[in-house]
């Protein structure tokens, strides 16, 4: 194979007070025609970092003191605007991670699309329109002249990525560098987009340098595999050299936090009460004339102690039946009950004394912190709310912050002073301090690299046993599923068409539809294949230090 791109010996310095000097450290690395090369690490492995420095999208604050990256024979580093210019988009193109605001929000998708061809050709209006519309056909796209039309806002989550994927193949660039393009999609839409562009790639002989933490997004689509931490390259080789038989202990412990599809053993059945009983739940949306049902008929229950993952793809209705459960939401009709009593006839006095008995964690650690209040009194504003003397409400907070696994003393710190991982230990700790006896967590982990999610679902697993919580756990990961829920309802267009032990779901699913997702489950095959490990262990978060 020829080489496409070179990195030699890249070192890439952070501005003065970040946690370390070097983002990126030496870093040699080699992109050849017509191969998918994948770069995995955590949040802080200066996986990123690389990708912008190809494309010189450094923040003025870091700054590349050594090393050269040479492209078709020349030094990008050394590049005037210009030449640049000319190079990104034509000859490199980029998935972002989030096509929500890699997006301008205010141009339509069509317009975005065509902004390519009118910077880098000669070509008239027709012919680029023509252009565009053969793209969204290409990625896949349902009727492209509708979707050309629309706003970011209007299309879901892989459409906006499949549109993104669009505008950065609009002119065949010889390399492809992909940011974690599938990290907050469901099975099935992150299955159709590794197919895409795996078949993309073959087809253009493309270089594709694909960013991910997931090992099992890995087993499906690399040709070669170069693992990094913290900044430095660690281990590189053919694919399946490291995912049989993996060297570093950095990659192998990776490689022991994806959790595995088959659940561990079921705990011998113990009957328990029924603290949450839903019967014929309707909620249905109403915008600009459409009419979307959101939950149609949903009935499902939950013992005291136990576990229910509500797995489905996004828009099945899993996040409107979390926010009904709390009432953040009314449904139309139907019934919710806690220990008995239908909270959707309580008025909002009644329900805010009922309240404390379930709480909710939300999916992203970073926008559920107030970032402008210090943790600790995120923590105890419940509490106090419900009139717990300040004194009282703040030492439980500390309280709290241990059994979480952070430092008590950083109650006193904001937000962004803390990682991932953290930060979403902090949302549970705030969910805890109402003592609730239900816990509804909304794609709690989705957003966290695969040690430490393995980390925060050891996490909730011994909170639960150990304050005797009931959770009803939201996702879209059947693995995560499998390793945290006693049982499981399969949800598809607001409605449950499965429901039963996670054993007997995740291995045997009878449903077309729960088997359709239990295949779409990349890296399945090496998943299974892989010996089990002790990926589960509640340990220190990897992607920083502990507060």
């Amino acid at each position: 194979m020829s080489k496409l791109l070179s990195i030699e010996g890249l070192t890439v310095r952070l501005p003065r007070g970040a946690d370390r000097e070097f983002a990126v450290e030496d870093l040699s690395l080699d992109l050849h025609r017509n191969e998918i090369l994948c770069l995995v690490g955590e949040s802080g492995s200066g996986k990123s970092i690389t990708a912008s420095a190809i494309l010189r999208l450094l923040p003025p604050s870091v700054s590349v003191p050594a090393g050269s990256i040479v492209f078709e024979g020349r030094d990008l580093l050394k590049l005037g605007p210009a030449e640049l210019r000319a190079l990104r988009g034509a000859r490199i193109g980029m998935i972002f991670q989030d096509p929500m605001t890699a997006l301008n929000p205010l141009h339509r998708v069509g317009h975005q699309i065509a902004e390519t061809f009118r910077v880098h050709t000669d070509l008239p209006s027709f012919a680029i329109r023509a252009k565009v519309l053969d793209l969204l056909e290409r990625v896949r796209l349902p009727d492209p002249p509708a979707i050309a039309n629309a706003y970011p806002h209007e299309l879901s989550g892989g459409q906006r990525q499949r549109a993104m994927i669009a505008m950065a193949l609009a002119l065949e660039p010889a390399v492809l560098i992909a940011d974690e393009p599938t990290t907050a999609l469901d099975v099935t839409t992150q299955a159709q987009i590794l197919a895409l562009i795996a078949e993309l790639q073959h087809r253009t002989e493309m270089g594709v340098l694909f960013i991910t933490h997931d090992f099992g997004v890995v087993a499906e689509i690399a040709n070669r595999i170069a693992v990094m931490r913290f900044g430095r390259l660690v281990e590189q080789g053919p694919a399946k050299d490291i995912l049989a038989g993996p060297r570093h202990d950095y990659t192998k412990e990776l490689i022991a936090a994806v959790p595995p599809l088959k659940p561990p053993p079921a705990p011998p059945e113990v009957a328990a009460p029924e603290v949450l009983k839903v019967t014929g739940l309707f909620k249905t949306y109403r915008k600009r004339g459409r009419v979307t049902p959101a939950l149609v008929d949903v009935a499902v229950s939950l013992r005291r102690g136990r576990t229910l993952g509500i797995v489905g793809e996004s828009g099945s209705g899993k996040s409107t039946l979390a926010r009904c459960l709390v009432r953040l939401l009314a449904p139309d009709r139907g019934a919710i009950a806690i220990d008995g009593s239908d909270i959707t006839s309580l008025s909002r006095r009644q329900w805010r004394a009922q309240a404390s008995k379930v709480q909710m964690v939300f999916q992203d650690p970073f926008t559920s912190l107030n970032p402008r209040r210090k943790v600790g009194d995120l923590v105890a504003q419940g509490p106090q709310l419900h009139g717990v003397p300040a004194a009282q409400a703040h030492a439980r907070a500390r309280e709290l912050f241990a059994l979480v696994g952070l430092d008590p003393a950083a109650v006193d710190r904001y937000p962004h002073e803390f990682s991932g991982g953290q930060r979403q230990r902090i949302g549970l700790a705030r969910a805890l301090a109402m003592n609730p006896s239900i816990l509804v967590a909304d794609e709690p982990v989705s957003a966290l690299d695969v040690s430490v999610q393995a980390q925060v679902l050891a996490l909730l697993t011994r909170l639960r046993q150990q304050l005797g919580l009931s959770m009803i756990f939201i996702t879209h990961d059947l693995r995560v599923a499998a390793q945290v829920c006693d049982r499981v309802a399969i949800m598809r267009h607001g409605e449950v068409v499965e429901e039963g032990a996670a054993g007997d779901v995740l291995v045997a699913p009878r449903h077309p539809y729960s088997q359709a997702l239990l295949a779409a489950v990349p890296g399945r095959a090496w998943s299974q294949a892989r010996p089990s490990s002790d990926a589960g262990a509640d340990k220190t978060p990897r992607d920083g230090p502990v507060a």
